[in-house]
């Protein structure tokens, strides 16, 4: 069996539309991941072979503010499970993310480049990382700027401002991949089937910046929007974001077989299927 803690999220939705055979989801108050008893009620009840975790505290800005909150999800929680999983000897599935980088690099980022995290977030999300280690069996799979059907996205935010407003600043030096849920859960179908382990990077092909997902947003929807640039700086957020901080995600076509699309295909789907 493969469960998919967090299945009422929004790569959750995805995912349990996409895996193939036994496959159950659990979703908060079935399951609390920061609760021991919890974990162990759900995991020694159902002896999945397969963990993948997509629970997370997501708030970026948000976890500044709480940082207690964010450890105790996205580490300590992800820290419960691997020992459960370990126990009960079931593969942990970890989803993380970009923001475990500085940004500073200036290329594409590698499974094994040194990590640094500029927040509270991607402090904890490394923290998840690590503890998802301690299961014999992980696999950690890092992605960055999703968007899905079934959850609030930036996609889903530019669409209800250009119903509001005829001009928007937003960020041009922000640099990543904007990945599509469905395609990030073909990806980890993929290699839970092909046994994948350690880490992996999987987003959509191609970059672009914020202000540039804004425009390629604009344009597929015929919104009459203008899209004015402004700095991460101005912006002036709680939280401090990676500027660039595209994926390397060859090793997931070399091992996988799968070549995730172009960022601007996905979102042509994406807005198709939300008509």
């Amino acid at each position: 069996m493969i469960l998919v803690i967090g299945a009422n999220g929004m790569l959750g939705h995805d995912l349990m539309a996409t895996l193939e055979g036994d496959v159950r989801g659990v979703d908060l108050p079935e399951i609390d991941i920061t609760d021991l008893v919890s974990v162990r009620k759900i995991l020694l009840t159902l002896k999945p072979k397969v963990i993948i975790n997509s629970a997370a505290y997501t708030d970026v800005d948000g976890c500044e503010s709480n940082a207690e909150r964010a450890m105790t999800v996205n580490g300590e929680g992800v820290g419960l499970l691997a020992l459960t999983a370990r126990e009960i000897g079931a593969k942990l599935v970890q989803i993380s993310t970009d923001y475990v980088f500085d940004g500073k690099k200036g290329a594409p980022y590698l499974e094994a480049d040194p990590v640094g995290p500029l927040s509270i977030y991607g402090e904890s999300k490394l923290a998840g990382e690590l503890n998802a280690a301690m299961a014999p069996e992980h696999l950690i799979v890092r992605t960055q700027w999703l968007y899905g059907i079934h959850g609030k996205n930036f996609v889903e935010t530019m669409i209800k401002l250009s119903g509001e407003k005829s001009e928007l600043a937003i960020v041009d030096d922000q640099i990543g991949s904007p990945t599509f849920t469905r395609d990030l859960a073909l990806v980890i179908k993929a290699l839970v089937e092909k046994g994948g382990s350690g880490i992996y990077h999987a987003a959509n092909s191609g970059f672009c910046s914020w202000n540039e997902f804004a425009k390629a947003i604009f344009a597929e929807t015929g919104a009459n929007v203008t899209v004015n640039s402004m700095t991460t700086k101005e912006l002036n957020r709680p939280a401090n974001r990676p500027l660039y901080s595209i994926l390397d995600c060859s090793r997931l076509e070399r091992d996988s077989g799968l070549k995730m699309r172009d960022w601007q295909d996905a979102l042509r789907e994406y807005l198709s299927l939300r008509k």
